[in-house]
């Protein structure tokens, strides 16, 4: 009796594991590769792939490049904080430290460029503009600190975002600055980055606010026009101005990113550094509907 006691106890012991925990498993699983409306298509993942792929001696990779640009494109689409990011994604503290350090070596904006060429080229363009449109936009900072002022013209307290997009509204240059300084002044700090880029930049169109001596300092200094385009004083209202809401078209496209919506950063090289990645995913996008329409 006693020794059936034990060979039982000893059987349940080493018995298996009910078959449900291994489904649970599987479940998980299948719940780590959830994509959403912000994630990468393969589409554009080949685009960009060589950028992040490259051949590294020790350790496997624990998470690929693409779950961590998934993630950080995640928090510029839904504007979340770092910590809130799902658990799906990597842990937060790797996507946010992938951000940093890529956003340090200058990759979001090299690749910037590079896309931004390339669609030149796909849409019939040449690779550098020779026409440019400059404009601000006023944002607001929240309690998380940094430089700020008051844009005593739009009423707001916090930085403005200087762009200078070509004829198609692809970012050239971005440069955040407080929101005390006129657009005249943050001008030249925007415009001082391109001189020699854009060989085949002759003129900028500009409105009413650059007016003044910029037009003299432009010409003088780059070696490029600068055009005022004027708004009607009989039209009441808002008025689209001709040539210079491609401009306004892209800070609209801008703002479709809830991070965006208003300056959440310390440093206004980081929101410098989501204005470019708001737009490199744009060019994705573009990309990948020219692909499917070839």
């Amino acid at each position: 009796m006693i020794k059936n006691l034990l060979k039982s106890k000893s059987e349940g012991h080493h018995m298996k594991k009910p078959k449900r925990h291994k489904i649970k498993r599987n479940q998980q699983k299948k719940k780590k590769h959830q994509k959403y409306s912000s994630s990468l298509s393969s589409v554009c993942w080949r685009e960009i792939r060589r950028f992040f792929i490259k051949k590294m001696r020790g350790r496997k990779r624990k998470h690929s490049p693409r779950a961590i640009l998934d993630g950080i494109f995640y928090i510029l689409r839904t504007g979340c904080q770092w910590r809130m990011l799902p658990s799906d994604f990597p842990p937060w503290q790797t996507v946010y430290s992938s951000y940093r350090r890529w956003a340090e070596n200058g990759l979001w904006k090299r690749l910037n460029d590079i896309l931004r060429i390339r669609l030149r080229k796909a849409t019939g363009k040449n690779k550098h503009p020779s026409i440019a449109i400059i404009d601000s936009q006023s944002a607001k900072t929240t309690e998380q600190g940094g430089p700020r002022g008051y844009d005593a013209g739009k009423k707001i307290k916090g930085r403005k975002r200087h762009i200078l997009v070509d004829s198609l509204g692809l970012l050239l240059e971005v440069k955040v600055h407080p929101g005390d300084i006129q657009d005249r002044d943050g001008a030249k700090l925007l415009l001082e980055y391109i001189n020699g880029k854009y060989p085949e930049l002759v003129l900028i169109w500009a409105d009413g606010g650059y007016r003044g001596a910029l037009i003299d300092w432009i010409e003088k200094n780059l070696n490029l026009k600068l055009e005022i385009i004027k708004r009607n004083d009989n039209v009441k209202g808002f008025e689209v101005l001709p040539k210079r809401w491609v401009v306004e078209r892209t800070l609209g496209w801008i703002g479709r990113n809830r991070r965006l919506s208003k300056d959440y950063e310390r440093l206004c090289e980081t929101e410098e550094s989501w204005i470019q990645l708001a737009m490199i995913s744009l060019m994705l996008n573009r990309f990948e509907s020219i692909k499917k329409a070839a």
